[in-house]
């Protein structure tokens, strides 16, 4: 007898959602205060929903007075970031710490490293004047063939440049951009060592199982509460938990090029109440004729945003991997 459930738009939706956030958070408390033996834990909060939900839930499992949400903004950070960070450390009374990491990118030449792949792909580029972003082409989830990314440049008056970004400016931009993340992660465990607490990851379940983050970067945790939910479940969960409502409607964000920017438009290809829902159907193997049915494709279609699915997680498998070690 198939006990799968039927395939429809309402199938991530929790039943008891109470229930739900009363078994992550009692297993947050555990996991913090009994197997790590830590007095407490941290947050980076950037005023985007999953490290919000995330600081929520931290604060219902330990209690505010064990929580601290450190802001870390550098010179390419939207400023709405620190504003909804602060709102969000207010709204659940939780402590918050600001570290600005722009001069330890400076030292790293995070910046520098960038600008100079960028001008190799336009030359006229110059970081005074121009923003830039890089971000995969969103027809590519719909065609049988690999993505790429593309390199936009944006003047003073909006005018934008694109192109094809070759692999090694691509690699450049990349790596230098990682020191973002690491230099973050690195805070993270300076504030959490000092209070003998335990860093709280915010990835969500889409962001772990493609590959969006970066290893040793936002990857460094030491629980990972919501890494099992998807995108509409965070949300659900910030409804329940009333997160103030600007996180809630704010578009979520990568941060980190000069140039606004979507996740979508980064990485994902697609709206995540899509995504959530092929996603759900892949993973569980719904019959892509099925799953089309219900959300108004055709099973070629389905067929190739599965394949689009199995190659970026193909792609970013080492990603997940531990280091390996010898015997």
């Amino acid at each position: 007898m198939n006990s799968k459930k039927q395939f429809t738009p309402e199938i991530l939706k929790f039943e008891n959602i109470e229930d739900v956030v009363l078994q992550i958070s009692t297993k947050l408390k555990n996991d913090v205060l009994v197997n790590l033996r830590k007095s407490g834990g941290v947050v980076g909060i950037s005023g985007g929903i999953d490290s919000s939900v995330t600081l929520a839930l931290l604060a219902k499992a330990l209690g505010p007075e064990r929580v601290v949400g450190i802001m870390l903004p550098e010179k390419d950070s939207s400023a709405e970031s620190k504003y909804l960070a602060l709102k969000l450390s207010e709204k659940f009374s939780t402590k918050a710490v600001e570290e600005d990491i722009t001069n330890a990118l400076v030292g790293f030449n995070c910046y520098k490293r960038r600008d100079e792949a960028v001008k190799r792909v336009f030359p006229e580029y110059d970081p005074s004047t121009f923003k830039m972003k890089i971000g995969l082409n969103r027809s590519g989830i719909n065609q049988n063939l690999p993505p790429f990314f593309t390199l936009t440049i944006v003047d003073q008056d909006g005018n934008q440049k694109s192109q094809i970004i070759p692999f090694k400016e691509y690699l450049q931009i990349v790596a230098s951009s990682n020191f973002k993340q690491r230099s973050r992660m690195s805070m993270l465990y300076y504030h959490a060592e000092i209070n003998n607490y335990a860093v709280i990851g915010t990835p969500n379940k889409h962001e772990v199982e493609q590959g969006f983050f970066v290893k040793y970067g936002d990857s460094a945790a030491d629980v990972m509460p919501i890494a099992h939910l998807y995108k509409s479940q965070v949300y659900q969960i910030a409804e329940y938990l009333e997160i103030p409502r600007e996180i809630i409607n704010r578009t979520p964000t990568t941060d980190t090029y000069t140039a606004e920017q979507t996740q979508e438009e980064f990485f994902f290809q697609m709206p995540y109440q899509e995504m959530d829902l092929f996603w759900y159907g892949y993973e569980n193997n719904y019959p892509p004729e099925e799953v089309g049915q219900v959300l108004g494709k055709s099973k070629e279609e389905v067929e190739l945003i599965y394949k689009n699915f199995k190659r970026k997680q193909k792609t970013t498998e080492y990603l997940r991997l531990n280091p390996i070690k010898y015997s």
